[in-house]
C-alpha cells in the first residue's frame, strides 16, 4: 500500500470512529444518546489506537497534517512529502465523515438542533472567544505532538521508529495520549488538535443536503487550523532545543 492511501484510508476510519460516535453520543433517538463525554473522548482514543494500527507500517501514521507538519520541522520527515501526507488526510477525513452522515441519517433528519447535527462534523467552543479559544487548541497540539516526539525518538527505541507508526503496541500509548487530552484539556473547543479533523468534515457538512442543518460556522474554521499549526511549531522548536 502506498503511503498516501494509507494516510487515506487510516484517517477515513479514525474519522469515521471518531465522529461517529459524538453521532451516536448527540443526535436524537440513536442507543447511544446522551452517553457523554467519557463516551466521546474514549470512543476517539481508540479511533486513533485502530487508525494508527492499520495505516503504521505503510506512512507512520500521521494521520493528522499537524503530526506531519511538526515531523519535518524537527528533521524528522521529508517537506517534500508534506503536501501530498496533507491533501491524502483531508480527503480521508472528508470520506470518514461523509461515511457518518449516510449511517446516522435518519438520526440526523430526527434531530431538530442545528448545532447537534453541525456537532459530528466539526468541532465548536464551548464557550466562543476566538482568542482563548485559539489558545486551547495552540496547549492541547503542543501536548500532543511534543510527547509524541518522545514516544517516537530514537534513543528510547528502533532508530527507523521517527512517526507514531510504532505497530500495535506502539500505538497504545498515542490513544493513551489523545484519551487524557479529550478528558483534561477537550472541554473548551472539543479538541480538534487535527486541522484535517476538523477542515475535511466541516466541506462535508456544508456540501450534502441535509435537512435543517444550519451553516457550517467558517468564522470559525480557522480556529482549529491557525491553534494545531502553531502549537505543533512550539512543540518542535521546543523539542529541537532540548534535543541540542
Amino acid at each position: 500500500m502506498s503511503p498516501y492511501l494509507a494516510e487515506f484510508i487510516g484517517t477515513a476510519i479514525m474519522i469515521l470512529l471518531g465522529n461517529g460516535v459524538v453521532a451516536n453520543v448527540v443526535l436524537k433517538g440513536t442507543k447511544g444518546n446522551n452517553s457523554g463525554w467519557i463516551v466521546i473522548t474514549t470512543a476517539w482514543a481508540l479511533a486513533v489506537f485502530v487508525a494508527v494500527v492499520v495505516a503504521g507500517p505503510y506512512s507512520g501514521a500521521h494521520l493528522n497534517p499537524i503530526v506531519t507538519l511538526g515531523a519535518a520541522i524537527a528533521h524528522k520527515f521529508a517537506w517534500n512529502l508534506v503536501p501530498y501526507y496533507v491533501l491524502s488526510q483531508i480527503a480521508g477525513a472528508m470520506l470518514g465523515s461523509f461515511l457518518v452522515w449516510l449511517m446516522y441519517k435518519d438520526h440526523f433528519d430526527a434531530t431538530d438542533d442545528p448545532g447537534l447535527k453541525a456537532a459530528p462534523f466539526a468541532t465548536a467552543p464551548a464557550i466562543r472567544n476566538k482568542i482563548s479559544n485559539l489558545f486551547s487548541e495552540i496547549i492541547g497540539t503542543f501536548v500532543l505532538i511534543f510527547v509524541i516526539f518522545y514516544f517516537t525518538d530514537p534513543s528510547f527505541g528502533k532508530p527507523e521508529l521517527t512517526t507514531i507508526g510504532m505497530g500495535s503496541m506502539g500505538a497504545i500509548p498515542v490513544a493513551f495520549l489523545v484519551w487524557v487530552i479529550g478528558l483534561s484539556l477537550g472541554g473548551t473547543t472539543g479538541y480538534a488538535i487535527n486541522p484535517a479533523r476538523d477542515l475535511g468534515p466541516r466541506i462535508i457538512h456544508s456540501l450534502i443536503p441535509m435537512k435543517g442543518k444550519g451553516n457550517s460556522d467558517w468564522s470559525y474554521a480557522w480556529v482549529p487550523i491557525i491553534g494545531p499549526v502553531i502549537g505543533s511549531t512550539l512543540a518542535a522548536l521546543l523539542y529541537l532545543a532540548l534535543k541540542a
